[in-house]
């Protein structure tokens, strides 16, 4: 539909998409900004328990967007109109208030990430798939901005660097929750439920494999592994900016512009581990290991969802919901069994890998599913004709 805009509100339209896209760093710094801290603040185990406990709030976050993003967005009888609910704003705020009073205390941490990451999710998302893009791009300032000074904080040996990190975070909520004109639409009750149990179980394998790492090999590479994760999800951010415009509508122009995101995105990785940026931002556990390979095998997997996203989207749009579950469940038993092999050779290569070639095969899934539902409805139509 961007193809019939007159030139220059399509080169607007692009460059608004590029910069709110590029304002999803700070939606990935948080995860990485907050294993960079933990390191300078706490103990090696209490390391590892906060890397598990990265895992599990972007899980949370992930079952937050689904009920409040993505079951609306996929409800193809609505208007598919969503907004940034109070009572979410509300809890993260309360949350980041009682980090910030017990900065030290990695319990409390662990608690309130979840409410932390959630109402990340939610409020960028929301900015993304409704345009909101000015609001977008002051509140990844502030979370941006509070994250950096966190981290400089904890290199410094401050005790209370995870202070400006959740003030960051509560800027941005205040952003993103202000008024808008529109009303959420209401999600299809079957919708919300396949859409929920979809998330759940792709999601409960990042944090049920990191629980395993953390309990099997030890906190060091638990804390790597969720480091490494982290690191690589900067290329998350063009896809799920993509995921979201698609489930709205079809767009080459934001195919575009986050394929060439992601590109970026792995040079800028590949950069910072060479040059030792990675190493010196989380320290030891970094530096002890050889982290290249990988990287680059996490790198990988990332960007492969870039083949994935273009027909999952379109069946989400075709409202597929029952369909895309019982993929989404076969290829995530598919991704845990491959993982599952590098857990046991002791080898986050070996696990970074096998996530890698679940994502090509699910790609392939999709693909051959959307082909198969678009062949079917044209033999519909066909026959009502």
């Amino acid at each position: 539909m961007t193809a019939d805009l007159p030139s220059p509100l399509r080169l607007r339209r692009a460059t608004l998409s590029l910069i709110t896209l590029l304002g999803g760093v700070s939606l990935a710094v948080i995860p990485a900004a907050t294993v960079a801290i933990s390191s300078r603040l706490f103990s090696r185990p209490e390391q590892g328990l906060i890397a598990v406990a990265v895992m599990v709030a972007t899980f949370a976050g992930q079952l937050t967007f689904a009920v409040v993003l993505e079951s609306r967005l996929s409800s193809a009888a609505t208007e598919r109109r969503v907004v940034f609910p109070l009572w979410l704003a509300g809890l993260a705020l309360v949350a980041a208030a009682v980090i910030a009073l017990n900065a030290t205390n990695p319990v409390v941490l662990c608690l309130g990430l979840p409410l932390l990451i959630a109402a990340l999710e939610v409020g960028r998302g929301v900015s993304v798939a409704e345009r909101l893009d000015l609001r977008e791009i002051w509140a990844s300032v502030f979370v941006g901005l509070g994250a950096l000074a966190g981290v400089l904080a904890a290199f410094t040996g401050q005790d209370w660097a995870l202070i400006p990190l959740v003030a960051g975070i509560a800027l941005a909520t205040l952003v993103r929750c202000l008024p808008v004109t529109h009303r959420a639409s209401r999600p299809e009750p079957a919708v919300l439920g396949w859409v929920v149990a979809d998330t759940a179980i792709t999601g409960v394998i990042y944090p049920l494999l990191n629980t395993m790492i953390l309990t099997l090999i030890g906190p060091d590479e638990a804390v790597l592994f969720t480091a490494i994760a982290t690191v690589s999800g900067l290329l998350a951010i063009p896809l799920n900016f993509m995921r979201l415009r698609l489930l709205k509508e079809h767009s080459r122009l934001d195919i575009a512009v986050s394929a060439g995101a992601v590109l970026a995105a792995v040079v800028v990785l590949v950069v910072l581990e060479l040059t030792g940026v990675l190493g010196f931002v989380f320290g030891g556990v970094w530096t002890s290991s050889a982290t290249i390979l990988p990287l680059v095998l996490a790198c990988g997997w990332r960007a492969a969802s870039l083949a994935t996203t273009i027909p999952f989207a379109a069946l989400r749009r075709m409202g597929e919901v029952r369909l895309l579950t019982g993929l989404r469940a076969a290829v995530s038993v598919m991704a845990f069994a491959l993982a599952g092999v590098g857990l046991a050779l002791h080898s986050l290569s070996a696990v970074f890998l096998g996530l890698l070639v679940a994502e090509l095969a699910s790609a392939v899934v999709y693909e051959l599913a959307r082909r198969h539902r678009v062949r079917a409805a044209a033999l519909a139509m066909a026959a009502a004709a």
